[in-house]
């Protein structure tokens, strides 16, 4: 069993889909949780009292506004005082053609890349300068602990593209990979651990609402399991990742894909 007694994460977008099933899995780990979200209030308060408020914490913000992560963080830290590992998970997804006018199209970028990778950047860095700071009113660390942990939720996309209507959001996912990997190599010296996820389709509300429109069997007939993903699936690698039992594993990217890497 993963036990992440003691630990304090922050969880972006925890509110439905992957972020909620990471939120309880974490919990169930043993974590006190800070669940952002954005402007599912009902969802989050659902999640909230289930866990108890001294597990669960609140925090909202639109991380589609610049300046947003800075305060997010800041909110997040007056809870306990520290954050341990950081769940960049928060993320959008909307169709754009290069048909569109230029207006629409160069928009839809511009609010893509600044939520799916320049607030992800932002709460990187606003915790990497936490995790560089030694907590003098706690006990010399553990050398073999990491100093802080962060955990970037990107996508199949990155790897393999998209289709044309959604270039921005495979681009938005690429930035995420080089992202993390440029923090591993950077900051290891610092002890800081920096992973990535890469899930294929994953079994959330909103694949559940594309599946209303377009049959579940052309979505699932890339992947050689048959299937998609559920957010458990995600939940339990971003549980063991956060542990930080495997540090020699930093900037790694783990796809949960179903095998469905080149078609």
């Amino acid at each position: 069993m993963i036990d992440l007694t003691g630990k304090v994460i922050l969880v972006t977008g925890g509110s439905q889909g992957i972020g909620a099933a990471t939120v309880k899995t974490l919990y169930q780990a043993g974590a006190r949780v800070i669940l952002h979200y954005g402007e599912s209030r009902g969802k989050a308060e659902e999640i909230a009292q289930q866990l108890g408020r001294d597990a669960c914490h609140l925090v909202q913000a639109d991380l589609g506004q610049k300046q947003a992560a800075p305060e997010l963080w800041r909110q997040a830290m007056q809870w306990q005082g520290k954050i341990d590992v950081v769940v960049n998970n928060a993320g959008m997804i909307s169709a754009t053609s290069i048909d569109d006018d230029f207006a629409t199209w160069s928009q839809n970028w511009q609010q893509t890349l600044q939520v799916n990778l320049i607030a992800v950047a932002d709460l990187c860095r606003e915790a990497i300068h936490h995790f560089q700071q030694p907590n003098l009113q706690q006990k010399p660390q553990d050398p073999q602990q990491p100093s802080g942990i962060i955990i970037n939720i990107s996508s199949r996309a990155a790897f393999r593209g998209d289709q044309p209507n959604f270039m921005h959001y495979a681009a938005s996912k690429g930035g995420v990979i080089s992202l993390t990997r440029s923090i591993a190599r950077g900051f290891a010296k610092d002890n800081i651990l920096a992973y990535a996820i890469a899930p294929g389709f994953v079994q959330t509300e909103r694949i559940a609402a594309m599946m209303q429109i377009e049959d579940a069997a052309q979505l699932t007939q890339d992947i050689p399991m048959g299937k998609m993903a559920s957010p458990e699936d995600v939940a339990h690698v971003v549980a063991f990742l956060a542990s930080g039992l495997s540090p020699h594993t930093t900037g790694t990217t783990i796809d949960i894909n179903g095998a469905s890497y080149v078609h």
